[in-house]
């Protein structure tokens, strides 16, 4: 039996043409043991197809009815658009009818469709999304939670340091990973009552190599740390200060590799840490070439089997 990767093709701001070019393109790169299987309106995923060329029976195809707009309410709209792709992927990740889920959609939804349809593992409290930025020294770091969960309590945050070093394990081949806790400063003491509390649980953690706190200005040297904690409001915040950065770079004509890692296009999404599947999460202005980057990032987490790890390291600290 095949591995099934679910595309959410009426998810972006460029859907369905950008999905379905971007699952075309991985078609040609993902293994022999994998199938794409695009969920959204089966008109206009037939007709891209034969307007490249391509046969759209080497996709598995979901027609569906309705779409999650990315201004939409999440909750409301998860709730009242039972037929849309969005939902419709869960719901097949859900009974096991796909292996993975991706989408370039509404964020919001796409939480909702985590927490309320698949549900975190048994002893995750919060899921998190997490994001790989670049470093001088040529690596990445991982920065988790960018976007989730805006405000996060001491424990969740230590959890966060569990799922990230596992990630960046197994995901990124960093052999020990080292953890930090984005701070306003190094000193133990540094901090609202949240983070010292995190830095005193982390400080003695038996499942994580931390360092300490880090700031921000020490985040892309390569000489701190691996994987960076912190709750959903900061991660997000530098999530798009460095998109932003990357943009502007662009704007002013600034050639360079370093900045040319940050596109976020070369990343494909996001991954969902926490819920019993790979999930990715795309960018809503995601290209074909991000597309299908997300496709192939969730197919590397199947063949590392990502999700086992996880269970394994939540079900060791209960």
């Amino acid at each position: 039996m095949p591995m099934k990767i679910g595309i959410d093709v009426m998810g972006g701001d460029y859907a369905p043409l950008n999905t379905v070019l971007g699952a075309i393109d991985a078609f040609s790169k993902i293994y022999s043991d994998f199938r794409i299987v695009l969920i959204g309106d089966k008109p206009k995923i037939t007709e891209i197809c034969t307007e490249r060329g391509f046969e759209p029976s080497n996709f598995e195809i979901f027609h569906t009815s309705q779409v999650i707009e990315m201004d939409d309410h999440p909750v409301k709209s998860y709730q009242k658009k039972q037929d849309s792709s969005l939902v419709v992927g869960f719901n097949l990740l859900n009974r096991g009818e796909l292996n993975a889920f991706a989408s370039a959609g509404n964020t919001g939804a796409m939480l909702t469709g985590c927490v309320h349809t698949i549900k975190p593992l048994p002893g995750v409290m919060r899921p998190c999304i997490s994001a790989e930025m670049p470093m001088l020294n040529g690596r990445k770091v991982l920065i988790l939670d960018v976007g989730f969960n805006t405000d996060c309590k001491p424990d969740i945050l230590y959890q966060f340091g569990m799922l990230g070093s596992i990630y960046a394990k197994e995901m990124m081949g960093v052999e020990r990973p080292v953890v930090a806790l984005l701070n306003i400063g190094e000193e133990e003491d540094k901090g609202d009552m949240v983070t010292k509390e995190a830095y005193r649980l982390m400080s003695d953690s038996i499942h994580f190599n931390f360092c300490g706190n880090i700031e921000a200005n020490h985040l892309f040297t390569g000489d701190t740390a691996d994987v960076v904690v912190t709750d959903g409001f900061a991660g997000n915040i530098l999530l798009k200060q460095a998109e932003g950065m990357y943009n502007l770079t662009q704007r002013l004509e600034i050639k360079n590799d370093f900045f040319e890692r940050f596109n976020y296009e070369n990343y494909g999404g996001t991954p969902v840490l926490g819920v019993p599947y790979p999930v990715i999460i795309g960018h809503g202005a995601s290209s074909p070439s991000a597309i299908s980057n997300m496709i192939l990032q969730a197919m590397n987490a199947l063949n590392n089997k990502l999700v086992d790890k996880f269970k394994e390291a939540i079900s060791y600290e209960r």
